[in-house]
Order: C-alpha cells, then structure tokens, then sequence
C-alpha cells in the first residue's frame, strides 16, 4: 500500500489536528470573558500596539480585511474596541481599544501560561519550545512565498 496517502503521514493533518486542539484549550480560559479566540488574536496586535488601521490587523494575522471587518464589528458593539476613520486618510478606518479592551489584558494574563502548560509534554518541554517556534516560523514563511510565487 502507498503510505503517501495514509492519514497519519500527512504533515498537514498533523498540523491542523494540533491547531485545532491548542485553540480548543483556549476556549474555556476565555469563553468567561464572552470571547472567542479569534477576538483574543485581535487583542494580542492590539496590546501590542494601539489604535492600528485594519489593514495592519488583518496582514498582522495574515487574514484578509473581508475576514477581520467583521470580527472587529462584533468587538465595537461589545465595548472592546472602537472603529474610526483614520485623521490623514479618512478612507483609512483605524482600531483602537476602549478601557474595556485595556482591562482584559489583565485579566486574561493567565491564558498564555495556561495554553502553554497544556501543550507541554514529554516531546516538547519548555527548553525545546524556542526551536519548535523557530521551524513553524520558517515553514510559514516558506509557504508564504510559495504563496506570493505560483
């Protein structure tokens, strides 16, 4: 039998099997605070750096604008994060957080170590954590630029 087309040798499967679970974990730890983990990824870009356009959100998360407007309308009408037109370019809306947006991230400090404590077993410990980062930065970059060149 041809074991390139067996399930367990697909690296894609692989990794959208531990995507899925890693961001299943995140789901109790933010669910009481009425969010989801999309809305906790427009937090991360946001603590990071306040009032951005939502073209740097978007590329940020490397989604689409199409995708983030409506993730970030749902945000304003919760109080997190307010929408606004941009003071030198008014086509420009620009992102910003409202004290509600601000508090979470104290409140939501737990959350990385939580995830992180969950995702660590006897293959990846904490000290081989740096060089897993660094081989899924360099295959998403790689499938970037295969991305940007068909």
């Amino acid at each position: 039998m041809d074991g390139r087309f067996n399930l367990d040798n697909q690296l894609c499967f692989r990794l959208y099997t531990a995507s899925r679970l890693i961001t299943q974990s995140y789901h109790p730890l933010l669910a009481e605070f009425g969010l989801t983990y999309p809305q906790y990824l427009v937090l991360l870009v946001l603590w990071e750096k306040d009032e951005q356009p939502v073209n740097d959100i978007a590329k940020r998360l490397m989604l689409e604008t199409n995708t983030v407007t409506p993730l970030l309308k749902r945000m304003e009408t919760e109080g997190i994060l307010t929408r606004s037109k941009g003071k030198k370019d008014a086509r420009q809306i620009i992102v910003s957080l409202t004290k509600k947006g601000c508090t979470l991230k104290e409140e939501l400090l737990h959350v990385p170590e939580a995830v992180g404590s969950a995702v660590l077993c006897e293959s990846l410990t904490p000290e081989r954590v740096p060089e897993l980062f660094a081989m899924l930065h360099g295959l998403i970059g790689q499938l970037k630029e295969n991305q940007s060149n068909p």
